[in-house]
């Protein structure tokens, strides 16, 4: 979504992350305007799993720009290359992941791309989730053309959002709302629980003909020690009907507390 710098604020003496809009989207009013607008609005976000943004504006030549607070520790996205994640911890980030969403849902917040590479996990285990808000103003405004993988291929981390992590509704274009969170949250947990995503496919369209049609391997064909109960979880969030899913982040949150 752009570039970042390690940066520190010399007003108060700490070091931050500075978030710069690529340029190419910066050169379009209606992207740019659509950039802070929505991220004015993330910002008011506070919730102990969103990381905080303290500052939106322009550089002098007009270019957007996020200062986001700095973390230690790493994304999920490096944490599953170095292996196996323990069950019991898969359903603890997934629980706060489940409470991030349901705290920027409640200000009418979509993420719109949640994957392990915008989730981060600190030696705590505590889970931020980063760019709230920030997927979802640049989104296409036509529906998908499945006849073009590669150009959708291209385009999909600045429009469409990540494909194999994406709801059906958001792999054809259609109109979405909070509940595609809900299935890229299904989509997460059951790559942490097993190790590999869901629905994968050789291009963008035949990844979105899985999504939007083929239903996941059970996750204890992968982990046995998976339980019933979280693979009903993880079934539930990713029902290709969004009537048919977890309806709020909070009953997702509730059920993996529960288990």
């Amino acid at each position: 979504m752009g570039e970042v710098y390690l940066a520190q604020d010399t007003k108060l003496d700490r070091q931050v992350a500075l978030k710069l809009l690529p340029s190419e989207i910066a050169q379009d009013p209606q992207r740019r305007q659509r950039f802070l607008s929505e991220a004015k609005a993330a910002s008011a976000l506070n919730h102990p799993n969103v990381c905080v943004i303290h500052e939106v504006g322009e550089t002098e030549d007009r270019r957007p720009y996020l200062v986001m607070e700095y973390l230690e520790g790493q994304t999920l996205e490096a944490r599953l290359r170095q292996g196996p994640v323990d069950l019991a911890e898969v359903v603890e980030i997934g629980q706060q992941v489940a409470e991030a969403l349901e705290a920027a849902h409640a200000k009418g917040i979509v993420h719109r791309d949640i994957k392990p590479a915008n989730i981060h996990l600190n030696e705590r285990r505590r889970v931020m989730v980063l760019d709230f808000g920030l997927a979802k103003r640049l989104a296409g405004e036509q529906p998908a053309d499945l006849d073009a993988p590669t150009q959708l291929q291209t385009e999909a981390g600045q429009v469409l959002g990540t494909p194999s992590y994406m709801s059906p509704e958001q792999a054809l274009g259609r109109a979405v709302d909070h509940r595609t969170d809900i299935f890229s949250l299904g989509v997460v947990v059951y790559e942490l629980a097993t190790g590999r995503r869901p629905f994968v496919g050789a291009n963008f369209g035949e990844t979105v003909e899985r999504i939007t049609h083929a239903q996941p391997e059970p996750m204890a064909r992968f982990r046995s020690q998976t339980t019933p109960e979280l693979e009903r979880i993880v079934r539930k969030c990713l029902e290709k009907e969004p009537g048919q899913r977890y309806q709020s982040a909070q009953e997702v949150s509730i059920d993996l507390g529960h288990l």
